[in-house]
């Protein structure tokens, strides 16, 4: 093969950016099919077929020069520059229905966008006077923002040099050897238990359409939609549980997926998240139960209730809601919440957060220091901790590295509270917002919406982004961009 038949380089990066373009155009007419069932709504086609097919048109061009020629490796930072550069443009073309009707402006299209394929769930639309092909759309970019759009093209594109921007949109669960059949794997477990969870909530009485995008918004670990109220509109026990079980399912690591499909309940149960989250919801469960008995006049098992369903939504960082406002809520059950929406829910989900893998980390340090500072001077210790069935060898570099991503994740979380606070808002208020818009969490005190500052919604959009993807692809990519930059200025 000669080399000008070989895929390299800039053209390899455009051919991936167009297939990558090209699934974006699916994604934006996917909704039309909602025309079947609700032809009323056929006037709100064009805001997804014009800005669907223009992409599908673009992405063929782009790719058109690639298809079916031997592709190199990507060579090193070209990985995690794909990856921002596919997740960005795939947010500007989302964000277009939503501009192209004209209620709203672009920073309140691409906040939107960004809420969606972010998983985080907070929102510009006020869902009761929006059409259903909408509210639709927005349970997709959940669907695919939360599985990943570099994990939908591995499983379509069998690229045998996937594995490096797999990796850097933050995923570790090569569940098989083969990437592709992973990705495949892991899209059906996903689909199956969307499926689930919709026949689950219309037995506990949602209609087929709320039940659907319940069931999506709650797997992604999103927490859009259909209804102002939220989950809380239903006012039902057996949705909550139904919510609840599918939050927790899309915040665990796929690998652990296949443990528990494969009945290796052992290992599940010895996976170091596993343990933490047990831990963290016998401890703190009851705490905010009494917390909100002692603020106000409910029950102890109505209180129990409502702390169950508020800390499962914060520790997978949902979104979904069980109650109306919650700057009505104690200021120590919020700030607990917000803790909880820090931490997040297992690395390699589609939940947020610092990742309960990292705190894990950090809890055991504290707890091997100790046993170290008890034990001879002489004594040669190696610290192991338990992942995905395995036992795993924490090294000091390990360490380090996870010391740096929680104080910059924590460093992060800080500026864009005192952004919020810079408007008016109390700092309580504040943290709880922008944690929740880091954490791509989507819980709201009302400091985002349709009203927001520009500057407000923009620094939610850059913290909903950075919680997406790990912060460490894009600064450095974001980094990289400007230093060559500046170089070729300077020359």
């Amino acid at each position: 093969m000669s080399k000008n038949e070989i895929a390299f380089g800039p053209k390899l990066i455009i051919g991936y950016l167009g297939a990558a373009i090209l699934m974006v155009g699916i994604i934006c007419l996917l909704p039309l099919l909602l025309l079947f069932f609700y032809p009323e709504e056929l006037e709100n086609a064009k805001y997804f077929a014009i800005p669907g097919v223009l992409a599908i048109f673009l992405g063929y061009l782009l790719y058109l020069p690639i298809q079916g020629r031997e592709k190199r490796r990507l060579e090193k930072h070209q990985d995690s520059l794909l990856v921002v550069l596919i997740w960005v443009i795939t947010i500007v073309i989302c964000s277009m229905p939503f501009l192209l009707t004209g209620k709203y402006n672009f920073t309140q299209s691409m906040f939107e966008a960004t809420s969606g394929f972010s998983t985080t769930g907070l929102t510009v639309v006020n869902v009761e006077e929006s059409p259903r092909i909408f509210l639709l759309f927005r349970s997709l970019t959940l669907f695919f923002g939360g599985v990943g759009l570099v994990l939908v093209m591995t499983s379509v594109l069998s690229d045998r040099y996937g594995m490096r921007i797999y990796n850097a949109e933050g995923h570790t669960d090569k569940l098989l050897p083969n990437l592709v059949k992973s990705a495949r794997i892991i899209l059906a477990i996903y689909s199956g238990y969307i499926i689930l969870g919709t026949i689950l909530y219309v037995i506990f009485g949602m209609s087929l359409f709320d039940s659907i995008n319940h069931s999506i918004s709650a797997l992604s670990t999103g927490g859009f939609s259909t209804r102002t109220l939220n989950i809380g509109f239903y006012d039902n026990l057996g949705i909550e549980i139904v919510s609840i079980l599918l939050m927790l399912l899309g915040s665990t690591n796929f690998f652990i997926h296949l443990l528990l499909l494969k009945r290796q309940f052992k290992k599940v149960f010895q996976h170091c998240e596993t343990q933490l989250l047990l831990a963290l919801f016998v401890i703190l469960v009851p705490l905010l139960a009494l917390i909100l008995v002692n603020a106000s006049n409910m029950s102890f098992w109505e209180a129990l209730r409502i702390s169950s369903f508020q800390f499962a939504t914060a520790i997978t960082t949902t979104g979904f809601q069980s109650i109306k406002d919650f700057r009505d809520l104690p200021l120590l059950f919020n700030g607990i919440l917000i803790i909880l929406m820090l931490i997040g829910g297992g690395i390699g989900s589609t939940a947020g957060g610092i990742k309960q893998y990292r705190v894990s980390i950090l809890l055991k340090d504290v707890f091997w220091n100790f046993k170290k500072r008890l034990s001879s001077k002489n004594v040669v210790r190696t610290n192991f901790l338990h992942k995905a069935g395995e036992s795993i060898i924490v090294t000091e570099e390990d360490l380090q590295e996870n010391y740096s991503f929680i104080a910059l994740y924590l460093f992060i979380f800080l500026i864009g509270s005192f952004i919020f606070a810079a408007f008016g808002y109390s700092i309580a208020d504040s943290m709880f917002e922008f944690a929740s818009a880091l954490g791509t969490v989507g819980i709201s005190v009302g400091i985002t919406g349709y009203f927001a500052h520009p500057v407000i919604l923009w620094t939610g959009i850059v913290g909903m982004f950075l919680g997406r993807l790990e912060i460490y692809i894009v600064m450095l990519t974001i980094f990289r961009a400007i230093t060559k930059w500046t170089k070729r200025v300077t020359q």
